[in-house]
């Protein structure tokens, strides 16, 4: 597959800004809307803004990373991308879809790649309550914050939160408990991915609570919805032989 027309991005890391300055001097920049692939420049929290950013064109996302951890990315060199970019291997994942209400009725959608997250905004843990398509699976969650994680996003902050690594494939979502007080210990549960999850946050004027898509915070919520959202795809350029299915199984032995 032949990409030679390259939109070029890059966070404002000096790294990542060097870098840029490089590759267009070697390829030129190409703009967005006549490009055949986007490459990114950074780390895994602008891989997943240039995912945002670029929705809308449907391009593929090469990503080169110049930040710290790079889990969505490629090794970094300003030599043979276009080899590189005709080689890559294309994983494709679809977004999260939130909806936000909160306690003034202010109504907020937005997608996330990685996860959906609630936390506590304040001194006391939050009190959720969990219903699954429909159903009221637990009355009362009191936590730290729980989240709802795509496999691609399951190595993130799921992970952290001592949630399972999802296999890439897998038409799974992982609901993880953060600090789960209450039932003791909770870890959370697998999920269809077209489970439809919600909380409903309890005691919300003395527990607030603030959600998060992909670090895009929501503050004082009182109900979440998320869901998988199958209209939308991303599609994720790796080198042959580091894609995500991979680079999943690798972090599972490290």
């Amino acid at each position: 597959m032949a990409l030679n027309r390259i939109a070029f991005c890059a966070s404002t890391a000096p790294a990542a800004q060097e870098a840029f300055a490089a590759l267009v001097a070697l390829h030129g920049q190409t703009p967005l809307e006549a490009a055949d692939v986007v490459v990114a420049l950074g780390g895994d929290g602008f891989m997943l803004q240039t995912l945002h950013d670029s929705q809308a064109s449907g391009l593929p996302v090469y990503g080169m990373n110049c930040g710290t951890i790079g889990f969505l990315m490629n090794t970094y060199s300003a030599e043979d991308l276009p080899a590189r970019l005709a080689a890559a291997e294309e994983a494709v994942i679809n977004p999260l879809a939130m909806r936000a209400v909160a306690a003034d009725g202010k109504v907020t959608e937005a997608l996330a790649i990685n996860e959906v997250s609630l936390l506590r905004a304040g001194p006391q843990a939050a009190k959720l309550r969990i219903s699954i398509d429909g159903r009221q699976r637990m009355d009362e969650l009191v936590c730290d914050g729980a989240l709802v994680a795509t496999p691609a996003g399951s190595t993130a902050y799921n992970y952290s939160a001592h949630g399972p690594i999802l296999p890439i494939g897998a038409d799974v979502l992982a609901l993880t408990a953060m600090a789960a007080f209450r039932p003791r210990r909770w870890r959370g549960a697998l999920l269809p991915k077209a489970a439809v999850v919600r909380f409903d946050v309890l005691e919300h004027d003395k527990r607030p609570v603030r959600a998060d898509a992909d670090s895009r915070p929501v503050p004082d919520v009182v109900m979440v919805e998320v869901r998988s959202e199958p209209r939308i795809a991303h599609r994720i350029l790796f080198d042959p032989g580091h894609g995500l299915e991979e680079r999943l199984i690798v972090e599972q032995f490290v």
